[in-house]
């Protein structure tokens, strides 16, 4: 008998691919890890304390105040989350939000117009270039969308709403394609 519950990806395999010129793609982001990060700590400084503990591959993502996601497609190994927390221990706290969380991306041509019909955000390049994240509604679910390249965004999503999230931006890359966006 197992200590903890079976780890089961919620969007594992799922794939969309448009059949347009419009070329949205939706994409399960591998589910690695996702971590927390709460403190007066600058971005710089984390990102040389994750380095240290073995997260070098994953990115900083703002996600308000003082807060920070860690996100990235490698498992996590306590280890390494141990040895984050003793080095951010008096000037931050991570907690790990792996299981609580889905990241989705969303990339082609067109996906900026894609996501302009769920969200407010202006996702323009001048305003919201590549790094920037900003947490906000899509349609009526609470998301986190951050631009990863010039056409490529990754949406991070709590995973009871996951589905949901993924069937919405289905019907809308289905109607943009519809509407020849």
């Amino acid at each position: 008998m197992r200590d903890l519950p079976q780890h089961k990806p919620v969007l594992a395999g799922t794939a969309y691919k448009s059949t347009s010129e419009a070329g949205v793609q939706l994409e399960a982001s591998p589910e690695g890890h996702l971590l927390h990060v709460l403190g007066a700590i600058e971005p710089s400084a984390l990102a040389a304390e994750l380095v240290k503990a073995g997260f070098a591959k994953s990115s900083i993502r703002k996600a308000g105040f003082r807060q920070w996601f860690v996100a990235g497609d490698e498992p996590l190994m306590p280890a390494s989350l141990d040895a984050l927390a003793a080095a951010l221990a008096g000037k931050a706290f991570v907690m790990d939000q792996s299981h609580g969380r889905v990241r989705i991306g969303v990339s082609g041509r067109c996906s900026r117009a894609l996501l302009s019909r769920g969200t407010a955000v202006d996702l323009d390049p001048s305003v919201f270039p590549e790094g920037h994240s900003a947490m906000t509604m899509v349609g009526h679910l609470s998301v986190q969308i951050v631009r990863t390249g010039d056409d490529s965004f990754e949406l991070t999503v709590l995973r009871s709403f996951a589905e949901s999230l993924w069937d919405d931006l289905a019907h809308m890359a289905a109607s943009a394609e519809k509407d020849g966006v």
